[in-house]
């Protein structure tokens, strides 16, 4: 029997989150074990933890965006070592043998494994994961503040390497949280010419220095007026039902809206405002390992890490209430404390 693992877990959708042990049992031959130092906590272990999507397993352990040591391997593991430091995702196995994983799309694999669906996740002393899905991190990025990147970050920046963006491009970003606060930088730093779309303007100081040459409130009908037909790009990282019509007309043609952020109810998208300027809307989920190391490295050299807010991991009833507040800026990381 392996040595019980100490977590925090909620007991059924919205309950509080309670100390909990569970035995992960044997380690499989393609694993390894990552002792958690920090995690950050995504809105996806908000939707998660009230069962928002309907795939929620209780006792649920959420946690997504470890950063951690490498404690325990598998025989079959290559490439790691005891010690090393590395983060973990949203994904924690694929297959490694379908079409998908074959060409390197490990992340839109049909039997990939969620770290917190049907799994214990990060809340807690150790995590296990595919070897593969264990990133090492790049050297002067801080452990403390890196976990979100693994998620929110591999989010908005796999879309710049998919659609090939250009240092000329000017993107648009709706919605400044967690995602699009990293949204922000990176684009800055891709050399794009960035808009940020929000509801809150009182914090167009703050938009401006992650990043932002404008701060649009997307109710102005003013200067939404005045984007119209200018954006290559516009990336919507809200879960918030809006009017996406307002949003496609910022677009020029040829231009994409695209989702990373899981907004529940149909888009309510014109097919003419497609059609006539040869417009795209699409989605995407993350991104592939490679471009994982590739965003990794891209935040070493330009010095971008997510703003985070910390709590002790035994305060995570306090951190999930300010994040169900609002008022999380830009991210909340939970520091191991068993």
């Amino acid at each position: 029997m392996s040595e019980p693992i100490k977590a925090w877990a909620a007991s059924g959708p919205g309950q509080p989150f309670e100390r909990f042990s569970f035995d992960p049992g044997p380690l499989r031959a393609d694993e390894v074990e990552i002792r958690v130092e920090h995690c950050g906590v995504c809105h996806s272990d908000l939707s998660m933890w009230e069962n928002e999507w309907g795939s929620s397993v209780y006792p649920l352990v959420p946690g997504h965006e470890v950063i951690g040591q490498v404690v325990a391997r598998g025989r079959e593991v290559r490439g790691l070592a005891d010690g090393q430091r590395v983060g973990l995702g949203w994904f924690a196995r694929s297959c490694m043998h379908c079409s998908q994983c074959l060409r390197g799309d490990f992340h839109l694999c049909p039997e990939a494994e969620a770290t917190i669906i049907g799994r214990h996740g990060g809340f807690a002393e150790r995590v296990r994961c595919h070897w593969a899905w264990a990133i090492p991190l790049p050297q002067a990025l801080a452990s403390s503040s890196s976990g979100p990147l693994f998620c929110g970050g591999i989010t908005v920046f796999s879309p710049l390497m998919e659609f090939d963006v250009r240092p000329i491009d000017r993107v648009g970003v709706v919605g400044i949280g967690g995602l699009g606060h990293l949204a922000l930088k990176y684009l800055r730093a891709w050399g794009c010419d960035v808009t940020a779309f929000t509801s809150h303007t009182a914090k167009a100081a703050d938009l401006e220095a992650m990043g932002a040459h404008r701060v649009v409130r997307s109710g102005d009908e003013r200067a939404m007026a005045d984007l119209a037909g200018s954006l290559d790009l516009v990336i919507v990282t809200t879960s918030a039902a809006l009017d996406w019509s307002r949003f496609l007309s910022t677009l020029a043609p040829h231009g994409r809206l695209h989702f990373v952020g899981a907004v529940l109810e149909p888009l309510n998208i014109p097919a003419f405002g497609l059609i006539s300027g040869q417009k795209s809307v699409s989605g995407s989920p993350l991104g592939r390992i490679s471009t994982i190391k590739h965003m990794l490295k891209f935040s070493e050299r330009h010095d971008i890490a997510p703003r985070v807010e910390h709590f002790p991991m035994s305060l995570v009833n306090d951190a999930f209430a300010h994040l169900r507040s609002g008022k999380a800026r830009y991210r909340i990381v939970l520091d191991a404390d068993f």
